[in-house]
């Protein structure tokens, strides 16, 4: 019998399930042995329920083609069978809310790829390398839910994490104004080429409720935790614009700063290449080695060389530079389903296991 936790899939047919499966294979901490999703593929073979949709570069795992889908409504079903589970249901936000709620109550911490719970006060919003600390809220969580071991994490949104690593990596010297245009990757909408054939030689200038996500998500990341809730920060004033761009993986960042403090080019490039958190400390399985690498040449950093920086948990930046107006600029570069989707909530999911929040039932 494996000594590894026992993981659940919810949405597991979806291009961030199948994400969750490719990167969990031969997970060190973590196996899985259950895939839930709508009632249309319940009782099915994964490799059945998914059929021609597989959406991933690499062949779907062996070893979960032959798990028998189970539907994700039936909590009590799925919760008999792991640990904690992953969730990347399709869903509206008041269904998401209301499952992922119902899970946590059956006891199954839940780690999720969703927004919904996203601004729920006392529901943790975590990049692990920039605000662990948040964590703490899960104590007065499980108190409003009635649980002892279930609750319900969240990471954010995936266009931030091409920016918002490095304002933290130069929080000490105080941005207080930000400009930042997004290029979003089509597998952010859980699209192919194939499937989304009008994307090819286009840009769409518009995503649904990214602008507003990018603007405020990452003054909750720098907020602090009070009286059981986290308070986002003020600051700095962050406004966007979200782009869809004919690239398959990979969001692109093009972004302008002032700070408070006055700072060369020098100690914003060394704050990026020495900026850690805990997974480094804590040497978890999927921490990159080094969370941020600066590129010097003028080109890049690009999608085709640089998305899978340290297998697409780490974060690329260049082109830093002054500005005529504002004070310096810069390009960055994370993978969306990656770092910004399915592998940061398995960072999360290592963080919270090495921390004791999800333990073997």
């Amino acid at each position: 019998m494996s000594d590894k936790l026992r993981v659940g899939i919810l949405g597991g047919t979806g291009m961030v399930g199948q994400r969750f499966l490719s990167i969990l294979e031969n997970h060190p901490w973590f196996e899985v042995v259950a895939i839930a999703a709508s009632p249309r593929s319940a009782g099915k073979t994964y490799e059945e329920a998914v059929g021609g949709r597989w959406k991933m570069q690499t062949p779907m795992p062996e070893a979960v083609k032959k798990i028998i889908v189970k539907n994700v409504n039936e909590i009590e079903e799925v919760s008999r069978e792991v640990d904690f589970v992953f969730s990347a249901v399709d869903m509206t936000k008041e269904e998401i809310r209301e499952i992922e709620d119902a899970y946590a109550k059956a006891e199954v911490p839940v780690v999720s790829n969703n927004s919904a719970h996203r601004w729920t006060p006392d529901v943790p919003m975590i990049v692990p390398e920039i605000n662990p600390e948040h964590l703490q809220v899960i104590e007065s969580q499980k108190k409003r839910l009635g649980t002892k071991r279930g609750f319900v994490c969240v990471k954010p949104n995936c266009s931030i994490q091409s920016y918002a690593p490095a304002l933290t990596a130069w929080k000490k010297f105080e941005p207080t104004v930000v400009v930042a245009t997004t290029y979003q990757a089509i597998s952010g909408a859980g699209k192919t080429f194939k499937e989304w054939p009008e994307m090819e030689h286009n840009i769409i200038p518009y995503i649904g409720g990214e602008e507003e996500k990018s603007e405020k998500e990452p003054l909750r990341l720098w907020g602090e935790v009070k009286d059981g809730v986290i308070v986002s920060a003020e600051t700095p004033l962050i406004t966007s614009q979200c782009i869809r761009v004919p690239v398959l993986d990979g969001h692109t960042a093009a972004a302008f700063v002032n700070f408070k403090k006055k700072v060369t080019k020098e100690e914003l490039i060394q704050a990026l290449v020495e900026f850690k958190g805990e997974p480094q400390e804590l040497d978890l399985p999927s921490a990159p080695k080094q969370f941020i690498q600066y590129l010097e040449d003028d080109n890049r950093p690009q999608v085709a060389l640089d998305v899978d920086y340290e297998d697409g948990f780490g974060v690329s930046i260049g082109r830093l530079r002054e500005d005529s107006y504002f004070d310096w600029k810069f390009v960055g570069l994370s993978h969306n389903t990656v770092r910004g989707a399915a592998g940061g909530a398995v960072l999360m999911a290592e963080l919270l296991k090495a921390k004791g929040y999800i333990t073997a039932r």
